[in-house]
This record gives structure tokens, C-alpha cells and sequence, in this order.
């Protein structure tokens, strides 16, 4: 009788103890981060676009707030989303450069050491899913289920085509160079599915799907859209909402970025059908500035993608939390995507495996803190010797080629005022050298950095099959230079020309434009 009690009382705390972890788990905010790839900061309504629609997003930023000065740590597409997942300068750790797509390189990602949110949240009971675009290492080790996603849908590289019918291979052996890879099908977690829909609207449909499917648990949702990156491609449905924008490009720009405004728009009225929207923190982010050469618009800023001038850092940033984030807020002082992983991991009660340099926002949003959430921001672009820095509105900025300058962005956000003040950049060069000595050189060759590059490439490229084509060309032109040994002249230029273009048939097959991102 007395053991029979005992078990009882057993089975009574362990179901005690388990609901209580339920409720615990159930009070945790569910965190989606959307994030569009070189979306310029002028292309939202919420920034004052009167060209572009974006009805959708601006319902988000007006249900919380606007960061009218929200920068990214990096401004190209890798480095920037290695700062975001793990709230901490990717300079720390040597993520300085947008890597190769290398799927048999280990290195070439963001390093084990590291913990993304994901693997935080997931210490908290959060189920995560990655979808969209990765770009933080091609290998097995690096993928999303390896680094705290539960599910993934997407594709590794940096870039994709959209349209399903050119995602023609199917397997990472056919992929014959960097770029190649925007043309693989999707992956599933690690398989390779078929895709019938233009491809936000795939990523929007599974995103919606995710939430849909873990309402009645806290979940962590990255749905990382590759729009408006080029190539810039987009269906009739949202070219046919710009009838009078005549630039080619812009138009279909435009059209890209409708597409994601829909699928925010679905995803927001998802949340509301559940009855979970108070209980979910948004954030919408592009990953960098705009690309204004394929059709984005900075809005007043100078320069874009790949400056460390405010075109190129400070971008549409806007978060809603209903009930808890006022509303209607245009929130003045600089904020970092860094900040995303402090203010998730303060609202999951989880501690960071290493120290992160953002902020958790929420009590500067829900009013309790009137100050700055940062007195100084920093950014570095190794290999282009630029280096930034912003404290109290004041930036100093060397760009490649030794542009230098101090401007007062409260006076200036156009960044057209250099200001003479010897003592204010001693100031801030200081500042940027006790942070710089916390940072590491690059750990991986990037993407169009050097030639060095090129030979990388090559080497992560050579599989097996074109190591076969590669020794068989070597073989025919060996083959025919011992042919025309002891003939005639014409024979020998003839020979000439082609030993001259077998050797460029070996590079074309294993090598390809590096200058795109």
C-alpha cells in the first residue's frame, strides 16, 4: 500500500513538474525575423516610398515601431546575416567576407563555435525553421539542421533563380560553378524537392504553413527571403502593379518587393487567425542596403550595398509586438541588427553560450528606458580597408581608396557635410581601435576578393567527373602537339589556336564569373 502511494506521488509531480514546463514554454514569445535580401532603404512606405506599395509591412511597422536610424553590421549579404543569427560582431569570429559556395569545404561558413539564435532558442524549448536563403556554409556541418533548425526549407547558396523551371539541378555534383548553384532545386531539410511556385511565393506559403502547424508552442520562424536580390525576375501578377514605371529593372525591383509584401500580409493575418499575435514578436530587416544598380532606391542616403556610407548600412528595420511594443513609434536612436538575438534570448529566459554585442530592445520600446541603447556602433570591411564608426549621431568613415569623412548624421543623413574636427575623429579612431583589437582576420577567401579566390573556387569544384574532362582535354592536346611535331607551319598555328582554346574549355568548365553577390 505504502509503495503504491509512492508511486502516485511520483506520477503526480512528474505530470506537475512537466505542466508546469508546458506553461513555462507557452508564455515564451514566439520570434519570426523577416529578412529581405538588398531591399534599399527608400523602398518601403514606411520610409516615405510613394512609388513602391507595401502595405503589408508598413501594417507591421505602424502596429510597433519604426528604427529610422536601424543598421545592419555588414553590408553585403553574408557577413551581415552571420552578425544577425549570432548577436555578435562577425568580425569576432572572421566572418569578414561573403563566402564561396564550397559544399566540400568545412571552413567555409560560419564556425561550429558559434551559436545561432535557433540553437539559443532551442535550449528553451522553441521549435525553429529556417526558410529561404542561407549563405552560412554550404557543407554538411553548416547546413540549418545542424545549427538549431528543426526544419528547413530553401537553399544554401547566395542567390537563386525564382522562377521553378530554371531550378534544373538536381544534385550538388551537377553544379558546375559558383553561380551555377542559383539553379539547383530546393532542399527540404536535406532533400531535394520539386517546386511549382514563383519562389517567394513558395517561401511565403511555407512559412505560413510553419506557424499554422506550431500555433500551440513556441516557435522561432527565419524566413530569410532571397527578394529583391537579382537575377531580378518576377511573374505578370506583380509586374502588372507597376504599369507606370517604365525602367525595366526598377519595374521588375518593384514587382519583387510586392511579393514579399503579400507574403507578409499572409503571414501577419495567419497570426491574427490563430489568436497568437500578441504573443509573437516580428521583426522585418533588409540584410544591407540597396543594390541601385538592379533597381533599389536608397531613399536620401549616400551610396549602398557594399559602402559603409549609410546607403549601404541602414536599412528598413521596423518590429511589432502587440501589446506589449507601443504602437505607432518612430524610434530615433541607432539600434543594430544585433539586437534581434539579445531581445529573443531575453524573452526565452536563455543564456547566450557566448557574449553578444546587442542589445534587448524591448525595454527601450515599451517605454521603461528613455536612454540609447548604444553609445557607439563599429563596422569593418577587411579586405576593402573600411572601417566605420557612430557615436552621439557623430561618423567617421575611411572607404576603399582613402575616402575620408565626419559628418553629423542629425544634420546630415545625406552624409554631403565633411566636417573639419581633428579632435572628434581622434575621438572616434580611438574608439575603433579598442574594438577592432577584439576582431580576427577573415578565416575563409571570399567571394571576387582576390586571385587566390579563383584557385579556391577551382579546387572546391573539382569533382570527380570534371577531373575526368579536365585529364581528358589535357590528354588530347598533348596528343595533338605530338601530331604536329614535324609538320608544316599551318599545321603548327593551327595546333596553336587549339591548344589555346582547350585550355580555356578547361577554366570555363570549373570556373565562372566571380563578381556577383
Amino acid at each position: 500500500m505504502k509503495l503504491k502511494f509512492i508511486k502516485v506521488l511520483f506520477l503526480l509531480l512528474f505530470f506537475a513538474c512537466k505542466q508546469q514546463t508546458n506553461s513555462q514554454a507557452l508564455n515564451k514569445p514566439n520570434i519570426i525575423i523577416i529578412l529581405t535580401d538588398d531591399q534599399g532603404y527608400g523602398d518601403v512606405g514606411f520610409n516615405g516610398s510613394k512609388q513602391l506599395k507595401t502595405p503589408n509591412i508598413d501594417q507591421l511597422a505602424k502596429n510597433g515601431a519604426i528604427f529610422t536610424n536601424g543598421y545592419v553590421s555588414y553590408a553585403v549579404c553574408g557577413p551581415s546575416r552571420a552578425g544577425l543569427i549570432t548577436g555578435r560582431y562577425q568580425d569576432k569570429f572572421g566572418y569578414s567576407r561573403n563566402p564561396l559556395f564550397a559544399p566540400k569545404d568545412a571552413s567555409l561558413g560560419l564556425p561550429l563555435e558559434e551559436e545561432t539564435l535557433a540553437a539559443a532558442l532551442k535550449k528553451a524549448g522553441y521549435t525553429n525553421m529556417a526558410i529561404g536563403k542561407w549563405h552560412l556554409g554550404a557543407h554538411t556541418t553548416l547546413r540549418p539542421l545542424q545549427r538549431g533548425f528543426d526544419e528547413f526549407y530553401g537553399f544554401l547558396s547566395g542567390g537563386h533563380k525564382y522562377f521553378p523551371e530554371q531550378l534544373i539541378r538536381k544534385d550538388l555534383s551537377e553544379v558546375g560553378s559558383q553561380f551555377d548553384a542559383y539553379n539547383t532545386k530546393l532542399l527540404r531539410n536535406d532533400t531535394r524537392v520539386e517546386e511549382t511556385e514563383y519562389l517567394t511565393d513558395a517561401f511565403s506559403r511555407e512559412a505560413v504553413n510553419f506557424v499554422d502547424k506550431n500555433a500551440k508552442k513556441p516557435f522561432f520562424l527565419y524566413l530569410a527571403y532571397n527578394a529583391p536580390h537579382a537575377p531580378l525576375q518576377a511573374t505578370e501578377k506583380y509586374l502588372s502593379r507597376y504599369p507606370d514605371i517604365k525602367n525595366k529593372d526598377r519595374k521588375t525591383y518593384a514587382a519583387m518587393v510586392s511579393a514579399v509584401d503579400d507574403g507578409v500580409g499572409l503571414l501577419l493575418q495567419k497570426l491574427r487567425d490563430l489568436h497568437i499575435d500578441k504573443n509573437t514578436i516580428v521583426f522585418f530587416l533588409s540584410d544591407n542596403g540597396g543594390n541601385e544598380n538592379k533597381g533599389a532606391f536608397n531613399g536620401p542616403l549616400k551610396k549602398g550595398k557594399g559602402s559603409l556610407f549609410e546607403g549601404g548600412i541602414r536599412v528598413p528595420f521596423a518590429v511589432q509586438w502587440k501589446g506589449t511594443i507601443l504602437p505607432n513609434q518612430k524610434f530615433q536612436h541607432p539600434i543594430i541588427s544585433l539586437d534581434i538575438f539579445a531581445t529573443a534570448v531575453a524573452q526565452a529566459n536563455v543564456t547566450p553560450k557566448n557574449k553578444i554585442d546587442g542589445k534587448n530592445l524591448i525595454p527601450y520600446l515599451s517605454g521603461k528606458n528613455k536612454d540609447a541603447p548604444h553609445e557607439t556602433l563599429y563596422w569593418r570591411m577587411f579586405d576593402k580597408k573600411s572601417v566605420a564608426v557612430l557615436n552621439n549621431n557623430f561618423k567617421y568613415i575611411i572607404e576603399k581608396g582613402g575616402e575620408a569623412g565626419l559628418y553629423n548624421l542629425a544634420k546630415d543623413i545625406s552624409e554631403k557635410n565633411n566636417i573639419q574636427d581633428s579632435l572628434k575623429i581622434k575621438e572616434l579612431k580611438s574608439l575603433y581601435e579598442i574594438w577592432n583589437k577584439n576582431n580576427i582576420n577573415p578565416i575563409f577567401y571570399g567571394l571576387g576578393e582576390n586571385k587566390e579566390n579563383s584557385f579556391l573556387e577551382l579546387r572546391s569544384f573539382f569533382t570527380v567527373p570534371k577531373i575526368i574532362v579536365s585529364s581528358a582535354i589535357f590528354l588530347g592536346l598533348w596528343l595533338l602537339m605530338q601530331w604536329t611535331e614535324d609538320k608544316p607551319t599551318f599545321f603548327n598555328i593551327l595546333s596553336g589556336l587549339l591548344i589555346f582554346l582547350g585550355f580555356r574549355l578547361l577554366f570555363l568548365v570549373n570556373i565562372r564569373n566571380s563578381k556577383k553577390s
